[in-house]
């Protein structure tokens, strides 16, 4: 049984959650694709205080509302039996109720969810007993990855196409992730 570590935003919901919330908000016409910098102070040239105080306002909602990533239930749900489904996101703990709700919800299961407020998941990783990691952010998916010597499978964006070392494995979907998961794990467990 793997121990899947599994970042939420962007990972498991759908990283083009965040666009129309962004135009509305700001006044642009931003596509998905426009969003080629994970730190949105500066595709949106505000101030990281003008940042979290829309945060503030606006991430409950975007998160109570945001939609699944392409075939994130599907997989996740055939693995329930097989693998322990631990989820690792830099949201706040303030939003564990909302967290919590959004999951059943999307009747997503999960054995353990963890809001650590901070992109630094390394002691998670680590106090968890991660044997993959699932995520979205370039500088994340490198350092869990080298300090921790596991795989970390990072879910391609244009905010996080800069390169990565050998234990980072890029896909496109779930699907994808699922069929490097279970040839992987094939390959450990023989």
């Amino acid at each position: 049984m793997l121990r899947l570590g599994i970042d939420i935003d962007g990972t498991v919901t759908d990283p083009k959650t965040f666009v129309p919330y962004l135009n509305k908000s700001f006044n642009k016409t931003l596509t998905y694709n426009d969003l080629k910098q994970y730190d949105l102070t500066k595709v949106l040239n505000i101030t990281e205080v003008e940042f979290w105080k829309w945060m503030d306002e606006f991430e409950p909602i975007i998160y109570k509302e945001a939609p699944l990533a392409l075939h994130a239930k599907a997989v996740l749900d055939n693995w329930k039996e097989q693998h322990q489904l631990l989820f690792i996101s830099a949201r706040r703990k303030h939003l564990l109720d909302i967290t919590y709700n959004w999951f059943n919800e999307n009747e997503l299961y999960y054995h353990h969810i963890e809001l650590i407020g901070s992109h630094d998941k390394l002691e998670a990783v680590k106090n968890n007993d991660i044997s993959i990691f699932f995520e979205d952010k370039h500088d994340n998916a490198c350092m869990i990855s080298e300090e921790h010597q596991i795989p970390v499978i990072l879910f391609n964006t244009p905010y996080n196409q800069d390169p990565v070392p050998s234990g980072v494995i890029r896909v496109d979907h779930w699907l994808e992730a699922k069929d490097w998961v279970n040839q992987w794990y094939e390959v450990k467990v023989l």
